[in-house]
């Protein structure tokens, strides 16, 4: 599954990263690396972006970057 899939409220833990060069480092640089737990808090009104919660902080992505990220659920959803 692809973090770009992630509903609001849902957990998952990141398997891999598939982009390389600047957006992996930034990937990596906020916490989104093998093992990280995250959660997707909200979307925008468009649908693109969507804000996660990461390590202690929130974090906006494009589902065109976060399509990058392989993720595996983890129970569902926390405020659900």
């Amino acid at each position: 599954m692809r973090l770009c899939e992630l509903k609001v409220g849902e957990t998952a833990v990141v398997d891999e990263i598939f982009t390389e060069g600047a957006m992996r480092r930034r990937l990596q640089d906020i916490g989104v690396i093998h093992g990280t737990e995250l959660e997707c808090v909200g979307r925008s009104p468009g649908g693109d972006p969507a804000a996660y919660f990461i390590k202690g902080a929130v974090i906006a992505l494009r589902d065109e970057d976060s399509a990058q990220v392989s993720i595996r659920k983890t129970g569902g959803e926390k405020n659900g």
